[in-house]
């Protein structure tokens, strides 16, 4: 028997695809995550993470632990995302707060094309902010969005991409931090 296999717990694929990006409940690992959540957080708990599973919304993830004064042990490294990507970002945490409100949806999954996405920010961005050179980058942005796991591609045809709102963009994007963003953003485009 070989050091790996003695050393590996029924969870441990599960552990090494949670450090990597989140789980969805169509993965291969999703039931040892539902199964095994006490040993997986007794076990990432001592590198100072925590298993965060959304069972209704059929995901799961690891955050950081944060000491009284809100420092973590720095093993999950923050990234810079630039302002365009964040109002990307809030108008689609927007559009899936809107989406979540309807008692008539009977869907459980937001899904949003690009074009879509371009005419709510347009909704979005008050007078005053440079829009032009937004639009010219805006695909970039998207792109941006998807790298960083919140859009997931969907289908492409006849130049449209349609994209589902992963709903992890919930537990990063909170109704308040959502809140102080518009504050801010109109704060600035008031300051222009």
């Amino acid at each position: 028997m070989s050091s790996l296999e003695q050393n590996i717990t029924p969870y441990s694929k599960a552990i090494v695809k949670l450090l990597k990006s989140p789980v969805e409940r169509t993965s291969t690992v999703w039931d040892d995550i539902i199964n095994y959540q006490t040993e997986i957080q007794e076990y990432i708990g001592q590198i100072g993470l925590e298993l965060i599973v959304k069972k209704e919304e059929g995901f799961a993830f690891v955050g950081q632990l944060e000491d009284s004064d809100g420092n973590t042990l720095g093993l999950v490294t923050r990234r810079q995302i630039g302002f365009e990507t964040s109002i990307v970002l809030v108008v689609l945490r927007q559009s899936l707060e809107e989406f979540d409100s309807n008692p008539t949806q009977l869907a459980t999954e937001k899904f949003i094309t690009d074009s879509e996405i371009k005419d709510e920010l347009e909704l979005f961005l008050q007078e005053g902010y440079n829009k032009l050179k937004f639009k010219k980058e805006l695909d970039k942005y998207i792109r941006n969005v998807v790298d960083l796991g919140y859009l997931k591609v969907v289908s492409e045809k006849d130049n449209e991409t349609k994209y589902q709102i992963h709903r992890i963009i919930k537990e990063k994007i909170t109704l308040d931090t959502l809140q102080d963003f518009k504050t801010k953003l109109q704060e600035y485009v008031e300051s222009v």
